[in-house]
């Protein structure tokens, strides 16, 4: 979070202003199959059914022109709001999961402690002589198997 240059001054870098990759926009990859949709994903003809080649070729032409700029501009006029949606969306669930979900976790731990001390007292006092008595009651029993023919 600090660096210090040659003048040893202390420089404060914000983690909230850090450098974007303006190359590669998606480096976890985590739209790598879903929105990568290209002319021959979505038309194609088979055999013994094509349309003229000026037709296909303004077809292709078309498409790849129609979704950039509509992708550019739908980006450009809903990108920032929705940037402030998911932004908010997301410190909410980080706000919920900080001082509610996590505390109330910690909470029901913190009982099922309490009930298992209290659990594993009643198995050692009740349970264990019980099944004690009962492994030395049987102990003596020898079981022969025998096989006819």
């Amino acid at each position: 979070m600090y660096q210090y240059n040659t003048n040893e001054e202390k420089i404060v870098k914000d983690s909230h202003t850090k450098e974007i990759d303006l190359i590669n926009r998606d480096p976890k990859q985590i739209n790598e199959d879903v929105v990568k949709v290209e002319f021959e994903d979505v038309i194609a003809e088979p055999d013994g059914t094509h349309s003229l080649d000026g037709v296909w070729k303004l077809s292709y032409t078309t498409f790849t022109v129609s979704k950039y700029w509509c992708y550019r501009i739908l980006s450009a006029v809903f990108g920032i709001p929705v940037a402030l949606l998911w932004g908010f969306l997301f410190a909410c669930i980080s706000f919920c999961h900080i001082w509610a979900v996590v505390p109330c976790i910690k909470s029901c731990l913190i009982e099922s402690q309490c009930i298992s001390r209290i659990y594993s007292l009643c198995i050692q006092t009740f349970c264990d002589p019980f099944f004690e008595a009962l492994g030395k009651i049987f102990s003596s029993v020898r079981v022969a198997l025998r096989k006819e023919v």
